[in-house]
Formats: C-alpha cells, structure tokens, sequence
C-alpha cells in the first residue's frame, strides 16, 4: 500500500549493524527506503553491509559514536552529501550494565546515560535541523518496557530508556508544527544472539519470560518490521509522541498465578 511505500526516503539506523537495529533496518529496505546504518565496530559494520548488500538492498556504513557531537556532525555533513537528506531516523544504539544500584560506579551510570538518552538527543538535533527545512521527517526512538517498570541491577538504563520516553514527547511537542513526527518504539523480550544463554528451556529467566508473556513467547526480530515501518512511512503522519510497545503483552497485564495455566 502506497501509505507503508518508502522507496526514495533515505533511513539510517544507528547501531544498525546486529539485533534488533539490523531486523528493523531490514524492515525498512524492505519498504523501499535506503539504508544508513551507523556503527562502532568495524567488523560487525563490513559484516551487515554484506548482508544488506546480498540482499538487494541499497546501503551506506559509517563508523562513528553518536555520543561525541562534533564526530556525529561532521559524519551527518557527510552522509547529506553523500546520500542526501535524511528522512527517517531510528535512534536504536544503546548500551546496557546490569549493575546493582549500590555497588554501580558513577562513571559506568554515566555511561548508560550517555549513549541511551544524550546520543539520541545529539542525533535528534542535527537531523532535525534538515527535517526542519524540509518539513518533514520521521525521528523513531528505541525505548523499552524499562521506559515504564524498574527491575533490578538495571538502574541506569531503565532512568535512561524512562528519559528518552519523555524525550521523545517533548520534541514531538516542539517539531510537529514541522510535519515531524517523533515517536518511540518499545521492545519487550526477543530471541537474539544476547538472549540465546538464557533462552533454553529450564533457564529461570526463560521460564519467567514465557510465564509473564501473554502471547507465551519470546519475540522474534521480525516481529519489529511492522511497528518500525508504520512509524517511518505516511500512515503516521498524525501520531506524534506516542511510544508503541512490542512486547507480546507483558506491560497490559499483572501477570498469572503460578498454578494457572
């Protein structure tokens, strides 16, 4: 349908080189849309830019830390000139510390707060500068269900993830009169390579995961592609702020008794 059609918008994915950036960023190109995909590492970059390209898909990488403002300027310089304006932004690099509250330095807080919440916000500012001129422009947010409940050793990133859901409601508030909309997406549990250790049957967490998830299972990537293609395209031209949670249905519900089945 012509309203999910992204052929001609240009879309980069930060942290777009593995996971759940690289299930979107496939998502996206396979709505049309030209892939920008940002990274640190070199070899997971050469290695997505492989896939991308095997499939068909036309794509651009550029290594940089979207958490030093002057390296992300000039690399958002550079890819307008290259690539030309971007239209979509999927704000998706994140870090996580699983560190109990009472023994995390304040550097490694600091740490999660950085990437999660202020390598957002420096992305959010340059690209919306051309959004703005354009008037238009798709800025997506990776949130989590840490955006709304706590659990333990996460302290840091849930602050962060809570943060940027509020991020994103303010600069939705302050760039829609642009015609840009700023939403987020937040994921629950999905079976990636991270996950795989505590994904086996039997694993205490797995079966917690599978017993608090309405829908009984864990995500799978692909379970993304329609939130993120909904957000980008013009059948979200009038959602503004609104963060869409994927998550099988762990936040709409207290859970169950252990006896029930």
């Amino acid at each position: 349908m012509e309203l999910f059609n992204l052929t001609g918008k240009n879309a980069m994915i930060t942290g777009g080189t593995h996971g759940l950036g690289m299930a979107m960023a496939d998502a996206l190109a396979q709505a049309g849309a030209q892939l920008i995909i940002t990274g640190t590492t070199p070899s997971k970059m050469e290695d997505a830019l492989a896939y991308y390209h095997a499939k068909g898909y036309q794509a651009k990488g550029y290594l940089f830390d979207v958490t030093n403002e002057t390296d992300a300027a000039k690399y958002v310089e550079l890819i307008t000139k290259e690539v030309g304006g971007i239209h979509i932004l999927v704000n998706n690099a994140g870090i996580i510390k699983r560190v109990p509250a009472i023994s995390m330095q304040v550097l490694e807080f600091r740490q999660v707060i950085d990437v999660d919440l202020v390598g957002p916000f420096i992305m959010s500012q340059l690209v919306a500068k051309q959004m703005i001129e354009c008037k238009e422009g798709k800025i997506i947010n990776i949130c989590s269900m840490m955006s709304e409940l706590g659990r333990n050793t996460v302290s840091a990133y849930a602050a962060a993830k809570g943060g940027l859901k509020m991020l994103t409601r303010n600069l939705a508030t302050e760039w829609a009169k642009y015609n840009i909309q700023v939403n987020g997406i937040g994921p629950g549990y999905f079976a990636t390579s991270q996950t795989a250790p505590i994904r086996v049957d039997g694993h205490p967490f797995n079966d917690f995961i599978i017993s608090r998830t309405p829908a009984a299972r864990w995500g799978n990537p692909e379970d993304l592609a329609g939130a993120t293609i909904f957000l980008a395209s013009k059948a979200s031209d009038f959602v503004n702020g609104q963060i869409i949670y994927v998550d099988g249905g762990i936040l709409a519900t207290i859970g169950k008794p252990n006896n029930e089945e």
